[in-house]
């Protein structure tokens, strides 16, 4: 449970987790020596010096007490202070009420807890003036004020080493930081040139960086010229099939023509069954390479697609659109395609069709809706897939087709680097299709 509550909470990029693996144990290293050398060494250190200087003390206070009177006293506290080097005065008025020490002396409290177990009579211990001592004791004439240096019961400047810590631990921090980036910057170019060529678009890269970085570098390289060789082959060879298949095809066509019309229509609905066949099939497997990518705004491509409909009386509109309006990247034949492939399979299925448009910073939505009978959200993934026909949930008798219009969209969508979703119309109660493609 603490391990998946602290997942939420941590960086999800490359840059962020890398940080948080250099800065978290340079930061563990310094907690780790302030505890335990500032905690054991300074204050052991600075024990030590209160305790050597308290004897000192004492030796004062045992001194004037045992003086006759208070001229006695004031003598003998003169005589032996001033080679201590401890500034004393005899009484002492103006004495303060508690201790005093500044919020930043990381010693004094151990100074001021030493030398009042040291010397009970101990009234007041002042530290609020960083280079002196200031202490207030009982004695048998009154209260007695002596002052001392500072470095005499603690170490000077301790914190220096926290200054040194922080300053050292923030230039090494750096200097890895620009090392770390460095090392880094090729693992983001090389996902940028991934990320572009899910999307169709070939961006230049060259592999840099350590061996390893080189080397996954150059395993996608080869991956992405492999991919381009199998395209380049299936497009040749797609194209010779077409020239084979449609050639045959005209044969008959035009053999039909000299048969009676009676004969010859059965036939000729035939062969214009294997000639749709012959394009749906071509059209889901050849390749976009011919289809570059372009600026183009969305909208004309939409506003065709509703024009060329018009023209033929069907009933298609283009009801809104939203977000930005000017050209986008992408591949402007293959959407097209794709938007036909989703007004025709509304068409077959239902009376009318509305197109909507949605560009984002991000992605370019196009929605078709229908007033169709839909698709069962069981069955929406299996409409997608190639040579699926659905015939429990659409109406067949509308048209003809092999499965083949809905897995061609779905493909256009993925080189785009986007998808199609399919869900229910709310306005028309039909389905709505999503083409959703990536900016």
């Amino acid at each position: 449970m603490f391990w998946r509550w602290l997942k939420n909470y941590m960086p999800r990029g490359l840059y962020g987790r890398a940080a948080l693996i250099l800065i978290l144990p340079v930061l563990t290293v310094q907690v780790l020596v302030t505890v335990e050398f500032i905690q054991r060494y300074f204050d052991g250190v600075s024990r030590s010096m209160t305790s050597a200087v308290s004897i000192e003390v004492r030796f004062i206070r045992d001194t004037v007490n045992d003086a006759a009177d208070l001229d006695g006293a004031q003598l003998a506290l003169m005589r032996i202070a001033s080679p201590l080097e401890i500034a004393a005065k005899l009484p002492s008025t103006n004495v303060p009420v508690t201790d005093r020490t500044l919020w930043t002396d990381l010693t004094g409290s151990v100074v001021i807890e030493t030398l009042r177990d040291r010397i009970p009579e101990a009234l007041v211990v002042s530290l609020d003036d960083r280079s002196l001592v200031q202490l207030w004791m009982t004695t048998n004439y009154g209260p007695m004020q002596l002052s001392f240096d500072r470095s005499r019961v603690s170490a000077s400047n301790p914190h220096q080493l926290l200054v040194i810590m922080i300053v050292m631990g923030t230039i090494i921090t750096t200097i890895s930081y620009f090392f770390l980036r460095n090392q880094l910057r090729p693992i983001k170019r090389m996902s940028e040139a991934a990320a572009q060529y899910g999307k169709g678009r070939v961006i230049p890269f060259t592999p840099t960086g350590a061996l390893e970085v080189r080397a996954a570098g150059m395993a996608f390289l080869d991956m992405r010229n492999r991919i381009e060789r199998q395209t380049q082959s299936r497009t040749m060879m797609l194209s010779g099939v077409s020239h084979d298949l449609r050639t045959p095809l005209t044969r008959l066509r035009l053999g039909l023509s000299m048969l009676d019309d009676a004969d010859a229509a059965p036939l000729i609905r035939d062969v214009d069954d294997m000639q749709g066949l012959l394009d749906a099939f071509l059209d889901f497997a050849r390749d976009d390479a011919g289809d570059s990518l372009a600026f183009c705004p969305p909208r004309d491509i939409i506003q065709g697609v509703v024009a060329d409909a018009e023209r033929s009386e069907q009933q298609v509109r283009f009801i809104a659109a939203s977000g930005f309006d000017g050209p986008v990247s992408l591949r402007p034949l293959a959407v097209r395609r794709a938007l036909d492939n989703l007004v025709t399979n509304a068409l077959r299925y239902g009376s009318c069709a509305e197109i909507s448009l949605a560009v984002t910073d991000r992605t370019v939505r196009i929605t078709v809706e229908d007033d169709g009978p839909g698709i069962p959200l069981d069955s929406r993934e299996a409409a997608m897939s190639p040579f699926v026909r659905l015939d429990p949930a659409r109406n067949q008798d509308r048209g003809t087709g092999v499965g083949l219009g809905l897995s061609i969209v779905a493909d256009i969508a993925r080189t785009h680097g986007g998808l199609l979703r399919l869900g229910d119309s709310a306005r028309l109660g039909g389905l709505k299709a999503e083409l959703v493609l990536a900016r």
